[in-house]
């Protein structure tokens, strides 16, 4: 096996920041467009994010498909589609007169930003098995943060040139960077270690030695169990993401000038996506210390309790800025302990396929949380229910992983390494003349 030395890989994990960063507007920026495509297309909010839940239906549930494909044929061809279909995809939705053709569009985006979502997920994984909680996170983190650079030249755009403009320009940047970031991008050859590392007893004790296929892990009840909590709190980090203009709004919160000549949404939107993109390194980081499942039960129960105070105060401009940026903060993480969690259990070879599977629970989240959530909202005349619901999921999220996947996952660790040396044994005596 060839040794790749840190330089080497290190600009792979940047070339992948980058990439994600490129895409993040797809998803982070966009209910910057909600309210102004709901007055030009003369349609309702809730059927306006049927595009939102579109995106990320394509975006989560073909990622195994193009995680297989990544696998078999490589980065840089997948990648590179990808990459013209967001480009596409905005430029299409900034041209689009009928609300169908802004869900073909759409659609399509999410399948670009699935197949660069998951390429640069799996790359990170497969570079840093000596860091993995801290390369995912700060993998992550990237799609989080990306649109704390462009929030308010996408905000000013809308407000002077229009909404169209605003789609068709950042269209044409973002689908162009990742065109040209890929073609550096390389995955490590099989069984790579970085120089001179190898497992240490804690870390072998914390992660699965066998790297299970697609097929073995989705007839795991660990898998389903893992996929079940991460679209628990998928939910309510995705209302927040959808919604927040329209929620502003509702509030009065979305004009006048707050700080710093901004309104309280346009300060939010900033935090939340810097806070959203800190939290994917920072929990990464904690698990990797205090472990996965300890750093999930503690995540997911602040986040329940930020939403409950966000119930409360969320008509209060300095709490509306700070509480939504809390709810960021404590929902983000999921994009960086589950992929981490996922290679520990079923292993790192097919571990782009395998987190691909995974990730589509952002999918079944987002038809609650994007037309579902606007949909009871109309029928309520209250963001109050909705709020609720999250923290419902986020708490008993909380509590499934800390008194049962952590027990779970360690006893299953047991096993597999009680067992390891006896099929080492077999393996041995049948090799046997």
């Amino acid at each position: 096996m060839s040794d790749v030395k840190m330089p080497r890989r290190s600009w792979q994990l940047v070339g992948c920041i980058l990439m994600m960063m490129a895409i993040a507007n797809l998803q982070y920026a966009w209910t910057l467009f909600t309210v102004p495509l709901s007055e030009t297309l003369g349609v309702k909010l809730s059927d306006v994010q049927i595009a939102f839940t579109l995106f990320i239906l394509f975006e989560t549930w073909l990622v195994p498909f193009e995680g297989y494909l990544i696998d078999r044929f490589g980065v840089r061809g997948v990648v590179s589609v990808g990459a013209l279909m967001v480009g596409a995809a905005w430029i299409g939705a900034g041209m689009a007169t009928t609300v169908g053709g802004l869900y073909l569009w759409y659609s399509v985006g999410g399948v670009g930003a699935g197949a660069v979502y998951g390429a640069c997920m799996g790359l990170a994984l497969k570079w840093f098995p000596d860091h993995r909680g801290l390369a995912a996170g700060l993998t992550a983190g990237a799609y989080g943060f990306g649109t704390a650079l462009t929030v308010l030249p996408i905000q000013k755009m809308i407000a002077s040139s229009g909404y169209h403009s605003a789609f068709i320009v950042f269209g044409i940047i973002q689908g162009l960077l990742v065109l040209a970031i890929v073609q550096f991008a390389r995955s490590p050859e099989p069984g790579w270690k970085p120089a001179g590392w190898s497992p240490s007893l804690k870390v072998s004790a914390s992660q699965s030695q066998v790297s299970y296929t697609p097929l073995q892990m989705v007839k795991s009840p660990v898998f389903y169990l893992m996929y079940f909590m991460m679209g628990m709190v998928a939910f309510g980090g995705l209302i927040v993401t959808a919604q927040l203009k329209p929620i502003a709004r509702a509030f009065h919160l979305d004009t006048g000038v707050f700080l710093w000549g901004m309104s309280a949404l346009s300060l939010a939107l900033i935090l939340d996506r810097i806070l959203n993109g800190l939290t994917r390194p920072f929990w990464g980081w904690v698990s990797d210390h205090i472990g996965r499942y300890n750093a999930m039960a503690i995540a997911f129960a602040v986040q329940g309790g930020g939403i409950i105070a966000l119930t409360y105060f969320i008509d209060r401009p300095v709490w509306f800025v700070v509480l939504t940026g809390f709810t960021f903060f404590s929902w983000g993480e999921i994009f960086s302990l589950f992929p981490a969690a996922i290679a520990d259990v079923f292993g790192p070879k097919y571990a782009t396929t395998n987190y691909g599977i995974q990730y589509t629970s952002k999918g079944l989240a987002s038809i609650f949380a994007g037309w579902g959530a606007a949909f009871f909202m109309q029928m309520y005349g209250s963001w109050t229910p909705v709020f609720w619901a999250a923290v419902v999921c986020d708490l008993l999220a909380a509590a499934l992983a800390f008194f049962a996947m952590k027990p779970i996952v360690a006893a299953r660790l047991a096993r597999a390494r009680e067992a390891a040396p006896a099929q080492a044994e077999l393996a041995g005596v049948h090799a046997r003349p």
